[in-house]
């Protein structure tokens, strides 16, 4: 009796896991790309169409019905049409009534209606489930996999248990829901595919700007100076030489820009003796965009070491290390080794090796998909210590090669330093702060104030 019961149980479907049926309304790019995906992964899918011929566009397993009958068929309607044409949906309120619709549209530009798509989807059928999803993915992301794409998805909704279906469904297609609360929040991600680069602005306009000062900084001192006072015309630096000067202090300079917000950061906490009130708008933004900086910095080391590995091949260096072979010919005269110069030398590349290792290391790890695996304490280490440590030795490498004009006056062209004094700055500021902030006198109660403890209590015990 019970062998033929649990035979006769395990023949019988499971339907526990059959999949809801799914309504789409639109059959264009991302309508079709949508139904094909969620047939994919198991969901009847019925497109409500004002044409009911089937396509050979329309993925083959999918029902195509008229806007009323497709409705009727399912719990939850897909809205995969612009907002100009909403007002065909007033008629069907009546059948819309109780059940989920999801609003996946975008607009043209920012903050193009008054309200949200989906606040105005909302009024139209105030019976309706309005749940915002979707228009954070594009149709060749569905279409190829979500591999190569986004995975994520952000979806907001009045009704908890409409956003859990439709979240329910983004996890069933092999994507990330995000839970962004009510629908008050579909306005904020409406906007957010039309957004270009929003964390990116300040720092490329900040590389921008330095690099044309950087750039013409040293226009002005290794061309203009010199055709000017020596009569040299050394204009062909502009294609080689002086990139391969605003490279690195491009990067060591957006480095310690890096890592310059914190140390403010730290000392306005000092100086208020608490971490309960918000920092100055221009230094929070500032702190938002660290992980970009950090990336084009990488960007011009990067830069730095591509140029400085071709230099050989120039025939600048080419024409130059061959005068000095030729001149210590007729001169029959060898030139010694200058141990000292060798030392620097080395010291100069070891340290620059080294940099650029660390430099990587810390690059990689501000990557999602590397950083998504590892915890907060890796994460840190890697970011601040060797951070900091990568800082110290792109500093040290400036200055062994750089450090030698301070003192000689041929450097100040027009009674300016060079590009190299210049560049370090910064990074010796940012560095000698935060030798300050270690001591043990300022860096205990910086760590009780970040903790929790404030020297002027808001509610006294």
């Amino acid at each position: 009796m019970n062998k033929n019961s649990s035979s006769i149980m395990a023949l019988a479907p499971n339907t526990s896991n059959k999949r809801e049926t799914v309504c789409i309304f639109g059959t264009g790019d991302f309508g079709r790309a949508l139904g094909h995906k969620m047939i994919q992964s198991g969901y009847p899918v019925v497109y409500g169409s004002r044409s009911t011929q089937i396509s050979n566009l329309i993925p083959k397993d999918a029902e195509v019905l008229s806007h009323a009958e497709a409705a009727q068929k399912a719990a939850i309607i897909i809205i995969a049409i612009p907002r100009q044409h909403y007002n065909f949906l007033t008629p069907l309120a009546e059948i819309l009534h109780g059940k989920v619709v999801v609003d996946i549209s975008n607009n043209l530009k920012l903050n193009q209606y008054p309200e949200s798509n989906a606040e105005y989807l909302a009024q139209l059928l105030p019976g309706a489930k309005v749940v915002k999803a979707f228009n954070t993915v594009s149709a060749w992301a569905l279409q190829s996999g979500t591999l190569d794409a986004s995975r994520q998805v952000f979806v907001c909704g009045d009704d908890m248990e409409a956003k859990q279906m439709v979240m329910n469904i983004v996890r069933a297609l092999g994507l990330t829901p995000l839970d962004q609360g009510s629908l008050m929040a579909a306005q904020g991600i409406e906007n957010y595919p039309l957004q270009l680069f929003p964390m990116w602005k300040f720092p490329i306009f900040l590389s921008i700007g330095l690099t044309v000062f950087f750039f013409f900084y040293c226009l002005a001192l290794d061309i203009i100076y010199t055709y000017i006072y020596e009569h040299n015309n050394f204009s062909f630096f502009i294609a080689f030489t002086i990139p391969n000067r605003v490279c690195p202090v491009m990067a060591l300079v957006l480095l310690a820009l890096v890592y310059l917000p914190g140390l403010l950061a730290a000392i306005i906490q000092l100086y208020r003796g608490t971490k309960y009130r918000r920092f100055p708008d221009w230094l929070d933004k500032w702190m938002l965009c660290r992980k970009q900086l950090g990336l084009i910095a990488l960007a011009f080391a990067s830069l730095h070491a591509v140029f400085t590995l071709a230099s050989p091949l120039r025939s600048f260096v080419r024409w130059r290390t061959s005068k000095g072979i030729i001149s210590q010919a007729l001169n029959n005269r060898t030139e010694p080794l200058d141990h000292t110069n060798a030392w620097l030398s080395d010291s100069y590349l070891a340290l620059g090796v080294l940099g650029y290792f660390l430099f990587v290391l810390v690059g990689i790890t501000s990557l999602p998909s590397v950083s998504n695996n590892v915890n907060w304490r890796e994460f840190r280490f890697v970011q601040s210590k060797l951070g900091y440590l990568t800082l110290i030795l792109c500093t040290a490498h400036t200055l062994i090669y750089g450090g030698k004009w301070f003192l000689s006056p041929s450097a100040y062209k027009w009674y300016l330093p060079n590009i190299y004094m210049l560049s370090l700055v910064l990074p010796c500021t940012v560095l000698v702060v935060k030798f300050v902030l270690v001591f043990p006198c300022i860096d205990k109660p910086l760590t009780k104030i970040r903790q929790g403890w404030e020297r002027t209590p808001r509610y006294p015990e």
